[in-house]
């Protein structure tokens, strides 16, 4: 499969994530394409040519989006692409202190990937920075669920 990782990250933790999974989707004989830094130019991330989108995104502030994921986001409203032949994935980073907050901007790119037609395989990831302070391990571990749920 060919599948298109986006980092949305302030801190790192989200990159190390979406590092560690490109990895693991190449050990797994997939093509990985990992995206740190969209300018909002959909064009040149090819979504028509993939096979799977996952988004992992860490929430910044009071629950946005980080810097680096913005202009992908505004973009997708922007241009409200048709993506009923997208299926897509959600690793959402928080901190469980900020309840009201946590795991925001996951939430929101999940929601906004489901309003273009998109569809979600399998349940969103939410890592608790408190709880899980090894998330490159726990997302290592759904990924090995989610892989499979793309089939369908």
């Amino acid at each position: 499969m060919n599948i298109l990782v986006i980092v949305g990250t302030e801190s790192g933790n989200a990159q190390m994530v979406g590092e560690t999974v490109v990895e693991a989707l190449t050990c797994a004989g997939h093509t990985a394409d990992l995206v740190e830094t969209c300018d909002g130019d959909l064009a040149a991330l090819d979504l028509g040519a993939r096979d799977a989108l996952l988004v992992c995104t860490a929430t910044h502030g009071l629950g946005e989006l980080p810097d680096n994921l913005i202009p992908f986001a505004d973009a997708l409203r922007v241009e409200a692409p048709d993506l009923s032949a997208m299926r897509y994935g959600v690793i959402a980073l928080g901190d469980q202190t900020y309840s009201e907050t946590f795991c925001r901007a996951g939430k929101d790119m999940d929601d906004l990937l489901a309003s273009l037609g998109a569809r979600r395989r399998g349940d969103r990831l939410e890592i608790d920075a408190c709880t899980q302070p090894l998330p490159d391990e726990d997302a290592v571990a759904w990924l090995a669920e989610w892989l499979p749920l793309l089939e369908t």
